[in-house]
């Protein structure tokens, strides 16, 4: 397969270096065309924004069926990516997992049956599946309960050990640990929504009846694994203050601020601790209520034997189809598990370090120049990724020649689109413009760091492949400066074209965003 990634590698380098030598209408750095000179006049004071003052800006643009460079700034820096990162992640598992590939989570025993009595341990192991909700967990157990069993003397077994114990990724800041975009990762997981938040529960807040009473909490799922610390009041009238916030380091949830009688449920996204212990709690309900009891305790992280027999049995989604959800709503968790997974498949161990070797050796075959980046996480959440804008160009060019490309490329954010699983990230962005259902982009934002990395059609009908990347600014947000690049691109067109600067487009308004988040981390979401 890397053989096979080389050959193609090589035939696109074949084909730029032909391009680059066939005639006069290739701009070199030398004799840019007219159209070239526009376009780099126009970036340019883009990027002299004010909001950009002592920030580095890395851009670059290429023509993704030629490989001719259209405009270079800083593109062979090292700089934060975010969730650009995510470009690697997803391109590595399409490849190495492939697009079939699905997370298998199973139940079974090692003890002997008579009648509806089991005398041994069931064990529930995880797969890895990000998109295990509670109702999975509900099906489950009504296999169980299909297959005649009623009483389990011995212990329910939660085994998480496809991958390894480390549940924060490297170099993540333990004051994002509580919230839903920095969830644990294991195994075996629960996610409470169709957004697939593995390993978060939303917990709500409903105003009690009078004033002077508690508001009533609640939580989806149902379950015992966390506890409810409420300190809120119901009020007569004015502002909602409700904050919902996980305590670090434990399970209980404090719940405090004010809600008015009448007043619409308030709800918040927060991690649990211990993903894999949330699971158990919520299979073991399950089994509850379709008439199975186990008579011994939870056990957490051993290994289900060899010789277990199995009961019941689910399977995730394709990887192509998560691939929707993963990049639409730059889901952290989701990349982390592929990166496990990577890891996991290729060399037999679930772990980062093996996951990122893996990506590491796809990109370098795709013709990435891996020894001038590095990647720490699978998701970009870490500070400590550093990437130059050139090598994501180089990675959104090789890809173009991958049998899963069309599938990969319609689950990147598309601009200006309002259905959220089209639009995504980038659904309230470039509205109305020329760039609008034309960018497909990944977004990334973190506090000082933003990037925006994918496709625009120009007006000529070109595929253009661009990377943004904008670090160490101090304003809250530069999107608007990424936008009115990704437009530029979009109208950019070499007939007819002068000299002169194009004029600098006008981005629309996107929704306010708290500094360092994507729109889609924002619960409810802003896009």
């Amino acid at each position: 397969m890397h053989r096979r990634l080389f050959t193609r590698a090589l035939a696109v380098s074949v084909l730029v270096a032909t391009a680059a030598a066939a005639g006069p209408t290739t701009a070199t750095a030398e004799a840019p065309t007219p159209a070239q000179t526009r376009l780099h006049a126009t970036i340019d004071a883009i990027l002299a924004d004010s909001r950009l003052d002592g920030a580095q800006a890395g851009v670059v643009v290429v023509d993704a069926a030629t490989g001719r460079t259209l405009y270079d700034r800083n593109g062979q820096r090292r700089l934060v990516p975010a969730s650009n990162t995510k470009l690697l992640t997803s391109t590595a598992a399409m490849e190495l997992l492939g697009p079939g590939h699905r997370f298998t989570t199973d139940v079974s025993t090692d003890g002997p049956r008579r009648a509806g009595l089991l005398s041994g341990d069931l064990y529930l192991r995880g797969g890895g599946d990000p998109t295990m909700l509670a109702a999975d967990y509900d099906q489950l157990a009504e296999q169980v309960a299909a297959a005649g069993v009623r009483v389990v003397t011995g212990d329910l077994v939660a085994d998480d050990t496809r991958y390894d114990r480390s549940r924060l990724g490297p170099d993540w800041t333990w004051d994002d640990e509580p919230y839903y975009y920095a969830a644990q990762v294991s195994a075996l997981t629960v996610a409470p929504d169709t957004d697939y938040d593995a390993g978060t529960v939303i917990v709500h807040a409903e105003p009690g009846p009078r004033a002077g009473s508690r508001p009533k909490i609640s939580m989806t799922p149902d379950n015992g694994w966390l506890r409810v610390d409420n300190r809120a009041q119901t009020v007569a009238g004015g502002e909602t203050t409700i904050s919902i916030e996980r305590e670090h380091g434990g399970n209980t949830v404090v719940v405090t601020g004010q809600i008015g009688v009448g007043q619409a449920t308030e709800s918040d996204w927060v991690t649990v601790w211990e993903p894999t212990g949330y699971a158990a709690d919520v299979f073991r309900s399950a089994l509850r209520r379709h008439g199975v009891r186990v008579l011994g305790r939870t056990v957490l992280g051993a290994a289900t034997p060899d010789t277990a027999r199995p009961l019941a049995r689910h399977d995730s989604m394709p990887l192509a189809d998560l691939m929707v959800p993963f990049l639409k709503l730059s889901n952290n968790g989701h990349a982390e598990v592929l990166t496990k997974e990577l890891g996991r498949v290729l060399s037999g161990s679930g772990t980062w370090t093996a996951g990122l070797s893996a990506i590491g050796e796809y990109a370098g075959d795709a013709g990435v120049d891996t020894g001038t980046l590095r990647q720490r996480d699978g998701s970009g959440l870490s500070r400590r990724n550093l990437v130059p804008p050139a090598q994501f160009v180089t990675l959104l060019s090789a890809v173009r020649a991958e049998p899963w490309f069309d599938t990969w490329y319609a689950a990147l954010p598309v601009a200006g689109n309002p259905d959220r699983f089209v639009g995504g990230t980038l659904r309230s962005r470039m509205v109305g413009t020329a760039a609008a259902d034309n960018v497909h982009a990944k977004t990334g934002s973190l506090t000082g760091a933003s990037g925006l990395s994918g496709y625009v059609t120009d007006a000529d009908g070109r595929l253009l492949a661009f990377s943004i990347v904008l670090n160490n600014y101090l304003t809250s947000s530069v999107k608007g400066l990424e936008d009115q690049i990704a437009i530029a691109l979009a109208t950019y067109t070499e007939k007819g074209a002068t000299t002169a600067r194009m004029t600098v487009p006008t981005a629309p308004d996107s929704p306010r965003v708290p500094e360092g988040r994507e729109c889609s981390w924002v619960k409810p979401a802003l896009c």
